[in-house]
């Protein structure tokens, strides 16, 4: 009888033991830190200097610092967005996040017709949807994500705009 229970709890212990096998996360394709260039299209804000911090097995940190040169208007902007992403297929990956931002613009005299120059500080909240492809032999990812932007005392009339993006980073 006591053989039976050894051999019991020797099964249930398998059990758990494969069960703990298959809870234990894959190895993801996300570095501790990537940095690159970043081109977009709303408000004018077309490159940007982004780099990632990866935070956790499913989370990171994206800083994004960018500069235009749209219809008479200069403008800087350094926004942040925490990142959730998940694996679809080895390298291919996908993510989403929420984040804010602050910025600053210049509009020159010829844009408002001769009756001086405009400037201001404006603020951001955006969303984030993306897809990545995150090469094994090289340290390069390659992303495309669509940005829902809320923007405050913003030079252009319209607040809200959706900035597509392409980006390109190196990983380390």
């Amino acid at each position: 009888m006591k053989k039976s229970y050894y051999f019991l709890y020797l099964l249930i212990g398998l059990a758990f033991s494969s069960q703990a096998q298959d809870s234990i996360p894959k190895q993801d394709n996300i570095s501790k830190n990537a940095i690159g260039l970043r081109f977009g299209n709303n408000h004018g804000l077309g490159v940007e200097i982004s780099y990632q911090k990866k935070l956790s097995l499913k989370n990171r940190l994206e800083l994004d610092l960018g500069f235009s040169n749209d219809n008479n208007t200069d403008a800087i902007k350094l926004s942040g967005i925490y990142q959730w992403y998940w694996n679809i297929e080895k390298e291919l990956d996908w993510f989403a996040g929420l984040g804010g931002g602050l910025g600053s613009w210049n509009t020159n005299d010829n844009y408002n017709n001769g009756y001086g120059s405009d400037n201001g500080i404006f603020a951001v909240i955006n969303g984030d949807v993306g897809i990545e492809y995150n090469f094994k032999e090289i340290p390069i990812q390659v992303a495309i994500d669509l940005r829902p932007e809320f923007v405050f005392n913003n030079y252009q009339k319209n607040d809200f705009g959706i900035n597509a993006g392409l980006a390109m980073r190196y990983k380390f």
